[in-house]
């Protein structure tokens, strides 16, 4: 922590200078005359800004527009090769190796990324050495005169840490780095508290010192880590899914209802929370959120309402116990196949592509059982997310699949993937003979359970 405090004390007076234009320049050894890309977050998602041609050296330089706003900037040359930089209206330089980035970063020149990167340092010290005085504070007999020094230093280092933030604070008011470094903090802990009392004290806590009216923070990836970890608290290993489910609903309520009075803010959660449960198929979750919050930007008219909106009225409609909603797509032979029109006692709906390996890969298992049916009572009609025939058509070909296969090659864009919001494959709907949602396995493992409590196996 003294480095920070000397790097503030020397650099303090020149941040916030005033000038026109800013350059962003770095030097990656062990990359000649490669590409680099300079990309802007929104939250967890990247946009091309710029580009730029190293030299010889693996030295590159880009002029950073006038316009740009303060935000966190990533530099990036390949897969999982990247360097993320703290932009708020002035010159950045760094220095680092391309292939161990992280672990060799210098900073030359930036005043935001030298108290950020000497800061996060520091805190990653700092959280290992709570990381190992916890068990001690938690278990050791308290009697013992190593029990409260561990005590002392448990609590030290937190005050410490805070303090630290706070002389930041008075120093660079204007500091983006300093909102970051903000946002990441977490409420201070008495070592008295148990460990469940404190796991239960930093649901209750975890947002007491957060700006839920500071949208700058949005043009970075800090909220969406902070709500993942906010989710951590509530997960645990032992839990079933559907108890996760249940934690997690607390969750989300407990944050977007802080979020609630910054529509921006608001919207930026409950899209990233939607997603990233849909991504796992936490469908209680999804329905929870779909039912009880909206797109604050939403419009009533059914035209120019918000994908975010959309998204969560399908999800309304796509829930268990619900009527499957109705759509025709056309089979091999280019002929309508219109799902109300099915006739079987269930119908199994699968979405998959020909580029998911897991799709592929369960199609033999999946075929077993539907020709192992004697006497037949559901029928597949498995839909294509594909865009090419050929795709499609080599493993309908391929695998023999003899049940209704359909695509309207239309990618994630199709009629059928809108309604069902299809964002990833496989995903499945068993339908009862009135076409209403019973089950939505998302395995091969989850259809056999589906298909037994159905009396199909």
């Amino acid at each position: 922590m003294r480095k920070i405090m000397l790097t503030c004390l020397l650099i303090g007076p020149f941040l916030g200078m005033a000038q026109s234009t800013f350059t962003l320049q770095g030097q990656l050894d062990s990359l000649p005359n490669q590409t680099v890309y300079l990309l802007t977050f929104y939250g967890e998602k990247n946009s091309l800004l710029d580009s730029a041609l190293t030299d010889g050296n693996g030295t590159f330089s880009i002029e950073l527009p006038v316009t740009l706003a303060p935000g966190l900037l990533r530099v990036s040359w390949g897969q999982e090769k990247f360097v993320d930089l703290v932009y708020n209206r002035e010159n950045i330089r760094f220095h680092t190796d391309a292939n161990q980035p992280a672990d060799n970063l210098e900073i030359t020149e930036s005043v935001e990324n030298r108290i950020y990167f000497d800061f996060m340092m520091a805190d990653r010290i700092n959280q290992t050495k709570l990381e190992l005085l916890q068990p001690v504070v938690d278990y050791f007999p308290e009697q013992d005169s190593f029990y409260f020094n561990a005590v002392a230093n448990y609590e030290r280092i937190q005050r410490k840490q805070a303090i630290l933030l706070d002389s930041l604070k008075r120093m660079f008011p204007d500091s983006y780095t300093v909102k970051i470094l903000s946002l990441y903090s977490s409420p201070f802990l008495p070592a008295s508290l148990s460990p469940n009392i404190r796991l239960e004290y930093l649901k209750q806590h975890y947002f007491d010192l957060v700006d839920f009216n500071d949208t700058d923070l949005l043009r970075s990836n800090v909220w969406a880590n902070k709500a993942i970890s906010y989710l951590a608290l509530y997960s645990n290993n032992r839990f079933t899914q559907k108890q996760l489910e249940t934690e997690f609903i607390k969750a989300v309520t407990v944050m977007l209802s802080a979020a609630g009075d910054n529509p921006e803010l608001f919207k930026f959660l409950l899209d990233y929370l939607v997603s990233g449960f849909d991504k796992y198929h936490f469908e209680d979750v999804i329905t929870y959120m779909a039912e009880n919050f909206q797109d604050p930007f939403a419009c009533e008219d059914q035209e120019k309402k918000s994908a975010l909106q959309k998204k969560l009225e399908t999800f309304k409609k796509i829930a268990i116990g619900q009527s499957a909603p109705d759509f025709e797509v056309p089979d091999t032979s280019d002929q309508p196949v219109k799902l109300s029109e099915i006739d079987s006692e269930y119908t199994l709906l699968m979405f998959w592509s020909s580029e998911c390996g897991h799709c592929t890969q369960m199609m033999p298992k999946a075929k077993a059982l539907y020709e192992a049916q004697n006497p037949k009572r559901y029928e597949i009609l498995a839909v294509s997310i594909d865009t090419r025939r050929e795709d499609w058509m080599q493993i309908v070909n391929d695998q023999k699949l003899t049940w209704i296969n359909a695509s309207e090659l239309k990618g994630f864009d199709g009629k059928s993937a809108d309604l069902y919001n299809i964002y990833a494959t496989p995903t499945m709907f068993l339908l009862d003979r009135n076409k209403q949602i019973v089950a939505k396995p998302i395995s091969y493992r989850e259809l056999e359970v589906a298909l037994r409590e159905q009396g199909l196996l």
